[in-house]
């Protein structure tokens, strides 16, 4: 895909790895909107970077089809979803609550299917589109304290792969990316605390990655693809 001119909404874009991939796609000169929750931090990002700032949950059926609508009127359409949103929690499943668990479900595997479905839509009905899911590692292989947050990734690789399945025939890509630990300000939110490392991956290594799939001829498309830092020790 031509990324200049090309028309994207990214979830999650008012910090950490959507920040970033909002940031690569406008320097290639697509035309991009940010969604978010928070309406302060969303329109000062969207002010730095020169995209439509789209307040709203991905949970939230009404926001997730205002959000694409709104993107398609402003925007003249849409080409590219970044299915970035997502929320974190690590605790042994014995200290889980259902509060919580059912919180990061609604983000990651709820709002990641209301946001794909929207989008979709349109992708089929003009023959062309980029669905991105921004999942991680932790969807591969689970590990202690993951019960919620690697079970909503691992839910949303399952989605994906029907997505794909189902698109595909309508000219459309869908490609899911799992970076393994990346460090942004949003650890701090999601309870990973601890001190920065050179060697740890940051928000701009998965839009280089991403850009990279995007760019790739419409012919072609990279299904399913890992990130790792390579000595994060």
């Amino acid at each position: 895909m031509k990324l200049a001119g090309a028309r994207a909404l990214v979830t999650g874009g008012s910090e950490g790895i959507g920040y970033a991939v909002a940031e690569a796609l406008r320097e290639k000169k697509a035309q991009v909107a940010i969604m978010a929750r928070r309406r302060e931090k969303l329109e000062e990002a969207a002010g730095a970077l020169g995209a439509l700032a789209i307040a709203g949950d991905v949970g939230v059926e009404a926001d997730a089809v205002r959000a694409v609508s709104t993107t398609v009127e402003k925007l003249g359409g849409i080409d590219i979803l970044i299915n970035n949103a997502g929320w974190a929690a690590w605790k042994p499943l014995t200290e889980l609550t259902l509060e919580e668990f059912q919180a990061i479900f609604a983000t990651n595997v709820v709002g990641s299917m209301l946001m794909a479905r929207e989008a979709a839509r349109h992708f089929i009905k003009q023959g062309s589109g980029h669905l991105v899911c921004v999942s991680s590692t932790s969807g591969l292989k689970g590990g202690r304290g993951g019960t919620a947050y690697s079970g909503s990734k691992f839910a949303l690789r399952g989605m994906v792969e029907c997505w794909r399945d189902e698109l595909r025939r309508h000219n459309v890509r869908v490609t899911l990316i799992s970076p393994s630990e990346v460090q942004t300000p949003a650890w701090v939110k999601h309870g990973r605390v601890e001190e920065e490392s050179p060697r740890k991956l940051r928000g701009k290594d998965i839009a280089d990655a991403i850009i990279g799939a995007l760019e790739i001829d419409d012919r072609g498309f990279i299904p399913e693809f890992s990130v790792w830092a390579t000595n994060p020790f």
